[in-house]
């Protein structure tokens, strides 16, 4: 049987959230322990089910690739600033292919772009494994591929996110995102780890061939889904510079979505301290030992998240969806500038570690109101922009805070962006209504 074409039981999952919840009996209260945990009703739903455990996979192993790339790179270079680069020559056309992969995403069949777009992310991982085995030791070769690897990420990753309100009840798209936040946080942790296990025992080109057989996994999770098609308003459309501009027209006739976006450029550019972590672990932790500090101090954030993943059960069943959002990234910055104040490692790795949580919240919340606020032929380019912001906020913090923590100090920089971000949100919230009036 073609398992590929929508069966009566996911057929249902397709339908409008409107359509969809009047004949979704009410979820009994639950009670004990299992009120705080993880909401994992989302996994009744077959489809949600299997793109979420193709998430599972491709979790890990895109980690593996994303530590041997820039470990090949400086193999070859010995230069941290090829790094660097490389780095930046990815950021380019990951920001140009999702805002043209929301279009597109909002005028086909979202199946049919995920097919796509997983298809050549696979290939261009079998590509940097042949040039790894090749001993081609070209860093030119290294940032081409890199560049199409991020480009097929962005026209991936707004279809992705948007099929997700089409799969679940809006009531049940908090605990939609929780779940695929916790996986990819859990594989932020596992696969550098992973990844630094593998290379002295099986090379680093074997990193390449993982990545690339668990992306076979991912597209067969993809062809099982029902189908995606697009409304008949967005199918007569072109993904154009037109539609591009329609996109961010929309996001400004739309405060809630653009508050929703503004709240994660605050707490990433002004308060995400990763590009000081080396300097701390040198000047203000190095009494712990240099390479311990450094490996908690990334680990944290992450962990973090993780934790409050797992424990979502109750948070991600708040309404206040505006309120969440506001809340937590107040916490965020609360938890940095206690971060930058704390001279014991053990204290600084607990509050990136609530920064880390707080970010998960802010993430779930974020989320849930791009994809319940926008409709649906507007899903895919706020999912484009969504990815650009996630994408670009953190690299603008690295250039911010390297400046800021040369002329004043890692501690002050670090602390003085926390208070800022505090500061920032409150006048936002204070200014503009519509994200704390903002709930389903």
């Amino acid at each position: 049987m073609d398992t590929s074409e929508s069966s009566p039981a996911d057929s249902t999952q397709t339908q409008p959230p409107s359509q969809r919840q009047t004949s979704e009996p009410a979820a009994a209260p639950r009670a004990g322990w299992r009120r705080w945990a993880m909401d994992t009703r989302p996994l009744r739903i077959p489809a949600y089910r299997r793109l979420w455990s193709s998430t599972i996979v491709t979790a890990v192993g895109s980690q593996l690739t994303a530590v041997a790339v820039p470990k090949q790179i400086y193999d070859i270079t010995g230069s941290s600033a090829w790094v660097g680069a490389a780095s930046l020559a990815g950021l380019v056309p990951l920001i140009v292919f999702a805002l043209w992969g929301g279009a597109v995403a909002d005028t086909m069949d979202r199946r049919k772009l995920l097919l796509i777009t997983n298809c050549g992310i696979a290939v261009t991982s079998l590509l940097f494994w042949l040039q790894a085995v090749g001993g081609l030791e070209s860093v030119a070769a290294l940032m081409v591929l890199l560049a199409m690897q991020q480009a097929f990420w962005g026209l991936n990753a707004p279809a992705r996110n948007a099929s997700i309100a089409r799969l679940v009840p809006e009531a049940q798209l908090p605990a939609a995102n929780a779940l695929g936040s916790t996986v990819m946080q859990t594989g932020q942790v596992v696969g550098p780890l992973l990844a630094g296990a593998l290379i002295p025992v099986i090379g680093l080109p074997e990193l390449y061939l993982i990545d690339a057989l668990a992306l076979c996994v991912t597209v067969w999770a993809v062809y099982r889904l029902p189908k995606l098609p697009p409304t008949a308003i967005a199918a007569a459309r072109r993904a154009g510079v037109r539609a591009i501009v329609e996109g961010f027209r929309y996001m400004s006739m739309h405060k809630v979505l653009l508050l929703s976006f503004l709240a994660d450029i605050v707490a990433m550019v002004f308060g995400m301290p990763r590009a000081l972590f080396p300097q701390l672990a040198a000047e203000t932790y190095g009494s712990y030992g240099e390479g311990l500090a450094l490996g908690l101090l990334f680990a944290a954030i992450p962990i973090g998240a993780v934790l409050g993943g797992l424990f979502s059960g109750t948070f991600s069943r708040a309404r206040r969806h505006g309120w969440m959002v506001i809340g937590a990234v107040v916490a965020w910055g609360l938890a940095v500038a206690g971060f930058g104040l704390s001279g014991n490692l053990w204290l600084a790795t607990g509050f990136l570690a609530v920064a880390g949580l707080a970010d998960m919240v802010s993430m779930v919340f974020r989320g849930a109101i791009l994809l319940s606020a926008a409709t649906d032929e507007m899903r895919g380019r706020m999912q484009g922009v969504f990815t650009v912001v996630v994408a670009g906020g953190p690299r603008l913090a690295d250039v911010l805070h390297g400046t800021a923590g040369s002329a004043f100090g890692a501690r002050t920089a670090v602390t003085a962006g926390g208070l800022l971000v505090v500061v920032v949100m409150l006048a936002l919230a204070a200014a503009m209504p519509a994200l704390r009036r903002y709930r389903i």
